[in-house]
């Protein structure tokens, strides 16, 4: 057992849950972002498809993962236009609506990635990595976070950026009145229709960029429904977050250790059981779970459509 806690193994570790984590963090701060202002983004699962599949043929076509990463944000947006105007502008149900658009991104990335390589799946090549000097000669620590793709800096850039956007900016108060108090911001002058648009655009950006993520740093490649549940898990940390964004970076990389403990324990020459290592991420949101639900934050208007003039 003291093999596990080898440099080599935990470096493996941690360079794996920052791997695993990018995707579901981004994602989740796209959702808190959405839930902030009110809308309650069951879709994200599609979202992060559309994004995955994206940025996989802008990477794979175009050479670069940061095109694949921009197509994938533009293509995450193109699913929330779905959810802007079913559930925005014409308030239908958030839930049914989002429902749908999963199932909608998974049926059609499936069917268009059929379409265009059959049974075949393609790779992208090995994309390029940073490596800050001196940081990256820390131990255990320093591989596995200080050489890494630039887009996971830029993530826990947007993680903080966000956090202060939405405590100290009017456009932040805006999303926050929107999710709580949409008739006072309403009456304040404010358009509450817009305000939920800016907010579900910025999450079918995040999730979109997460997807992208997925299939071009980490994957290499677009499988049909390679999210696996993916979007539902970052739907559940946004509310876990309660609000304080800097939360999802800490949920999201104990995610990202359930999901690399496995390669950790090759190399530690622990076997284990298949079975165990397929259900420990779920296992361990659904513990998370148990100890905090109580404590989750929602905004009192999440998922309630707003009619002007109401109060």
């Amino acid at each position: 057992m003291s093999d596990l806690f080898t440099e080599p193994v935990l470096t493996a570790l941690i360079a794996g849950a920052v791997l695993s984590m990018m995707p579901i963090m981004l994602a989740a701060l796209g959702e808190s972002i959405s839930e902030q202002a009110g809308v309650l983004n069951v879709g994200l699962e599609g979202m992060m498809l559309f994004g995955a599949y994206a940025g996989f043929n802008a990477a794979y076509y175009l050479h670069s993962s940061w095109l694949g990463l921009l197509a994938g944000a533009l293509g995450g947006m193109l699913a929330a236009v779905v959810m802007v105007v079913l559930c925005v502008q014409m308030r239908l149900d958030q839930i049914v609506v989002g429902v749908a658009l999963f199932l909608f991104g998974e049926g059609v990335t499936s069917l268009l990635h059929g379409a265009q390589f059959g049974t075949d799946y393609p790779r992208i090549g090995d994309v390029v990595e940073l490596k800050i000097p001196a940081l990256s000669e820390i131990p255990v620590v320093g591989e596995s976070i200080f050489h890494a793709h630039p887009i996971v800096y830029i993530g826990i850039a947007l993680v903080l950026g966000a956090r202060w956007m939405l405590k100290s900016t009017s456009l932040g108060l805006s999303l926050r009145a929107a999710g709580e108090t949409p008739a006072a911001l309403d009456a304040a002058g404010v358009d509450v229709t817009r305000t939920r648009t800016l907010a579900v655009l910025a999450c079918g950006a995040l999730a979109g960029i997460g997807g992208g993520y997925m299939a071009v740093i980490s994957a290499g490649t677009f499988t049909p429904m390679m999210t696996q549940g993916a979007g539902f898990i970052a739907i559940v940390l946004a509310m876990l977050a309660r609000g304080k964004v800097l939360w999802v970076i800490g949920l999201s990389f104990l995610f990202g250790i359930s999901l690399s403990i496995s390669t950790a324990l090759q190399l530690a020459g622990i076997r284990i059981s298949t079975d165990v290592v397929t259900i420990l991420p779920y296992a361990t949101v659904i513990v998370v779970l148990i100890l905090f639900a109580r404590r989750s934050y929602l905004p009192s208007a999440l998922a309630l459509p707003y009619f002007r003039g109401e109060r």
